[in-house]
């Protein structure tokens, strides 16, 4: 049998741990929750809003889209440009066989343009 060798990655075997034994006795809690799921959690709660006079439930979610896209259909900048960087990163992240529909990259085409010159005017 070979001699086991003591180097990098490969500490003595007296100070490695022992089966059984978690070098990590106190590590993260079974059962607590990070960031991206508690976000999760948040923006799929159900509130309610007035739209067209009426009283809907919608998740916080679409509440949150909601209210982007009515500011910046009111030529908020700063708006559409959050809104159209969260569609960007949308169909980015979308399936390959979802194409963009022409109609969609036209509009997008001739906003852009438009969005970035009134940015760098701000």
């Amino acid at each position: 049998m070979a001699k086991y060798k003591v180097g990098f990655g490969k500490p003595p075997k007296a100070t490695q741990f022992k089966p059984g034994k978690s070098g990590n006795a106190k590590g993260r809690p079974q059962g607590s929750r990070n960031l991206a799921t508690d976000l999760a959690a948040e923006l799929g709660e159900p509130i309610t809003v007035r739209e067209d006079g009426r009283h809907r439930r919608v998740s916080k979610q679409r509440a949150l889209i909601k209210s982007l896209m009515a500011k910046a259909l009111q030529g908020d900048v700063r708006a559409a440009a959050a809104l159209l960087s969260l569609y960007a990163r949308v169909i980015t992240d979308a399936p390959e066989d979802e194409p963009i529909d022409q109609n969609e990259l036209q509009i997008l085409r001739r906003f852009a343009p438009r969005l970035l010159k009134s940015l760098s005017e701000d």
